[in-house]
């Protein structure tokens, strides 16, 4: 379940942000529901909301640490199988933004809900995979496990 789960985020990622490049002009915006959901293309060259623009190298490291660190976790604890799907929407999306960094020094965003800082389906799965885990480390419960 776990490189299915990682190469289903990172495909889908991929796939939406070429479709997305191919098809609009930087920052360009098509409404979807007027006023509240468009498709907006950004280059982030930030990490989350934009914030430390122009730092590639810190992202690239703290990436691979991170994308090193979860590798370790999941080989060692597989047993839980919502927390390794939690891991793995994290890992998908980690590795999706770090595709962009690498090869295109900055990541593609174009969900624009208008109200929160454009985004993309690897930041998505890392924020759905993170409050997965949270809510496993605060509320633990054995009848997810296996």
């Amino acid at each position: 379940m776990i490189p299915i789960t990682v190469f289903l985020i990172l495909a889908l990622d991929q796939l939406t942000k070429f479709l997305i490049t191919e098809n609009l002009a930087l920052h360009e915006s098509i409404p979807v529901v007027n006023g509240i959901f468009s498709l907006t293309l950004i280059h982030n060259r930030g990490a989350a909301f934009g914030i430390f623009k122009n730092q590639l190298y810190l992202f690239v490291f703290v990436s691979l640490v991170t994308i090193c660190l979860i590798f370790f976790v999941l080989k060692n604890n597989r047993s839980n199988r919502l927390y390794s799907f939690s891991l793995s929407l994290v890992l998908g999306g980690a590795l999706g933004n770090l595709i962009d960094r690498v090869f295109l020094g900055y990541v593609v965003d174009f969900l624009d809900f208008h109200i929160w800082p454009v985004f993309n389906v690897a930041d998505s799965a890392i924020t759905c995979g993170t409050f997965i885990l949270g809510w496993l480390i605060i509320k633990p419960n054995k009848k997810y496990a296996s």
